[in-house]
């Protein structure tokens, strides 16, 4: 009988994407960023693309959430910032910045 490894990749979040979060008034939308962490969490980042050192996790619900984070090598990812297409760009500017000092 075969085994299988499973390896976890540890997700830390920064005191801003965690304000971000909490302020989700939405629980439907709270459900769905957790959700997507979690598989994150898992090696399955999905929707994603990378630029500029970070990468972005897109969610296709409400008014499109993103996820900013750095993956620091295979075992580590650190969330930087949330927003939604509205806020893209401001997103992103802060999440180049943030990962800068990481």
């Amino acid at each position: 009988m075969s085994s299988t490894k499973v390896y976890m990749i540890e997700v830390r979040q920064t005191v801003h994407f965690r304000t971000w979060f909490d302020g989700l008034r939405d629980m439907r939308a709270r459900a769905k960023v957790d959700a997507r962490i979690r598989r994150v969490s898992m090696g399955n980042f999905g929707d994603a693309k990378f630029f500029d050192g970070i990468g972005e996790l897109r969610i296709d619900f409400g008014p499109g959430y993103r996820v900013y984070f750095v993956k620091k090598g295979n075992a580590l990812v650190i969330l930087l910032a949330g927003g939604d297409k509205k806020s893209q760009k401001r997103d992103i500017r802060d999440a180049i910045e943030m990962a800068k000092e990481i």
